[in-house]
């Protein structure tokens, strides 16, 4: 244990090192999924050696060799479908989010790697529209919808996403007119220990993010100080190291629109939010800690990747590389995802 968190540690330092010469800076090491035509928002790491990315045309993928070889283990029939988010217990057990109006918006749950699927909830409101899911642990974890009836819907699970039922609305404040979220990345619903959980929103004149300390029973909201007033702007994601310390990041997602204060921090789990110093310089849908730190994350959207070092008071472009979402993992397997079948993961 020693000598891997000594391994660990180092490898760490030389992420987040401020570079002597360029090549010196972290890189994502694009890897080869064979396809091209498929936008993956949703992605799961495991470890550096397993991954799994799901998106457009109900493709859902895996690795376990670090990206080097990935298997399709897309549900059948779902070729209609969007997925953007997933989440991964390990290799062989996920849980898959697909979004749209009505029936549009499933989940399914493979026990197997994916050789076959459940189908463990479809939506039958016409009015909800699901967004993204989180899991506190193995049984228990949540899935969110755009609001019904004035209130964001909230789907809860304890069985590992095998079973889902509506949880009640009196807790959940009010939505603003306009308000809901963005099912950019997957990370508009984030989770940290076992009973807290975030939800980014946008779209309506301020974007806020709702915090539940009771698994989504009772829900607290916060105004962000990141770009709002507009539909295309908001929060697009959340990350929390602990269940006090988060990160938001978001803008306007329209490539020729200007995103000033695309990034927030907070210390005190979503009371207050504070605006990023420097911020990114331009949109940003992903975002993740660095494990085994207390002041290192990534950023990601379509224009690159940016990293803080100081908690997420300022950040410096790395890359530029077009990416929707990131996830790290214990181990430091940090992997990105995105357009044109794109997935990478970060090296020295």
């Amino acid at each position: 244990m020693a000598l891997a968190g000594a391994v660990c540690a180092a490898a760490l330092a030389a992420l987040t090192a401020v570079p002597a010469q360029a090549h010196q800076r972290p890189q994502w090491d694009v890897k080869d999924t064979g396809v091209w035509d498929v936008r993956f928002r949703g992605l799961a790491a495991v470890s550096r050696h397993t991954a799994w990315v799901a998106g457009s045309g109900g493709t859902v993928l895996r690795t376990t060799d670090g990206g080097e070889t990935w298997r399709d283990v897309s549900p059948s029939g779902a070729g209609a479908l969007e997925f953007r988010d997933i989440e991964a217990f390990d290799a062989r057990r996920a849980v898959a989010l697909s979004i749209g109006e009505g029936g549009a918006s499933r989940v399914y749950r493979t026990d197997d790697g994916g050789a076959s699927w459940t189908e463990s909830f479809r939506n039958t409101d016409a009015r909800a529209f699901y967004d993204c899911l989180t899991f506190f642990d193995r049984r228990h974890g949540l899935a969110m919808s755009d609001p019904v009836d004035g209130r964001f819907r909230i789907l809860s699970t304890s069985d590992g996403g095998r079973s889902w039922k509506v949880l009640p609305d009196a807790g959940m404040p009010a939505a603003q007119d306009g308000e809901a979220g963005f099912a950019a990345s997957g990370q508009c619903l984030v989770s940290a220990g076992p009973g807290d959980v975030w939800l980014a929103t946008g779209g309506a004149a301020r974007a806020r993010v709702l915090h539940s300390a009771d698994r989504g029973l009772t829900w607290t909201a916060t105004d962000a100080p990141v770009p709002a007033g507009d539909p295309a702007r908001g929060v697009f994601a959340l990350a929390f190291r602990d269940r006090a310390h988060g990160l938001a990041v978001g803008g306007d997602y329209r490539p020729e629109q200007p995103s000033p204060r695309a990034a927030a921090r907070t210390t005190d789990a979503g009371r207050t939010w504070r605006p990023a110093d420097r911020p990114p310089p331009a949109y940003r849908s992903g975002v993740a800690w660095l494990p085994h730190s207390r002041t290192a994350a990534l950023a990601v959207g379509p224009t690159g990747t940016d990293l803080t070092t100081d908690g997420g008071r300022t950040w410096r472009t790395v890359d530029t590389g077009s990416y929707d979402t990131v996830d790290c993992t214990p181990d430091l397997g940090c992997w990105a995802a995105g357009e044109q079948g794109r997935v990478a993961r970060l090296e020295r």
